[in-house]
Parts: C-alpha cells; structure tokens; sequence
C-alpha cells in the first residue's frame, strides 16, 4: 500500500510529465513550422517519452493500491525565437523536472517506500542523460550560429533519431 503523501506527489508528476510532453510536441510544431523538420522530430520523441515517464508512473501508482487522478495540463508556451532559444528553454525544462524527481525520492525516503525508491533510480539516470542531451544540442547550437550548412547538417542528424520506448514500462499486469 503506498502512502496517501506518496500517492499525491506521483498523481502530480504524473500531470508534470504530461505537461511535459505538451511543452515539446509545441516545440515540435514550432520547429516544424520553422522549417527544421529534424529537429521538430527529435522534440515529438521527447513527447513521446514524456508520455511513457507518465504512464511508468500510471502504472506504478495503480500496481500499489494508489488511485490515479488526473488533472487539467496547463497550456505550454508555443513561440521560441530560435531552435537555439527552445534547446535552451529545454535545458532549464529538464532541470526542473530534476528537481521533481529529486522530490519525490525525498518523500519516498521519508515514507520508507523503499519499492518507489528503486522506481525512481531509473528516472534519476534518465534525468542526467536528458540534461546533458539538452546542454550538447545548445552547445551544437551556439557553435553553428547564423551558419545555414551547419544548420542543415544538425537538422539532417536530429532527422534520423528515432524513438525507443521508455523502459521499464511495465503493465499493470506485469
């Protein structure tokens, strides 16, 4: 049985996540609309792996007798001045999405939840692997500048990313 404490905060990551996954599939239009076609692809699988993180936590909650409730997603931003700007808004994204991780293992430690601290192990090594994915794209970013061919290569590389379901999505029935 998870604590009524424990259930709360996943209830709440679990709108985080999908807020989340707002936030890039409007990266993603924005991108797109701007004509980087690639790096539009590379934010729609981020949407879809923000989507996965809020199923992981779906899933966990039901498996340990919690109740999952849902709320409304607030609206997401959906104009950047650059792809540079939106990696950079990404970056200060994802670190915040630490720190509600880092949350959420604070309160499992309290509560004892020793199941959910394993759970969230993944996320922690998820979170360092997002961060530094977003801080090298701002890097590629700034170094390629007003550059068109650099801008060309970097959307052609973003193009061939694809998307590799979150592990461990586990089912309710698992």
């Amino acid at each position: 049985m998870i604590s009524k404490r424990l259930q709360d905060a996943i209830n709440a990551q679990i709108n985080a996540e999908m807020w989340s996954a707002y936030l890039y599939l409007s990266m993603s239009a924005y991108c797109q609309d701007a004509g980087y076609p690639g790096i539009a692809n590379w934010f729609a699988i981020q949407f879809k792996e923000e989507q996965d993180h809020a199923q992981i936590f779906y899933n966990y909650l039901v498996s340990r007798g919690g109740r999952v409730i849902l709320k409304a997603i607030d609206s997401v931003e959906t104009e950047w001045k650059s792809p540079l700007a939106a990696y950079e808004h990404t970056y200060e994204h994802e670190q915040k999405v630490t720190s509600l991780i880092n949350n959420l293992m604070t309160i499992a430690i309290e509560e004892n939840d020793y199941a959910m601290q394993s759970r969230l192990q993944w996320f922690i090594d998820e979170q360092v692997e997002e961060e530094e994915h977003a801080v090298e794209l701002v890097q590629k970013l700034k170094m390629i500048g007003d550059n068109g061919y650099g801008m060309y290569q970097l959307d052609k590389e973003l193009a061939a990313r694809v998307y590799v379901q979150a592990a461990p999505l586990a089912t309710t029935a698992d």
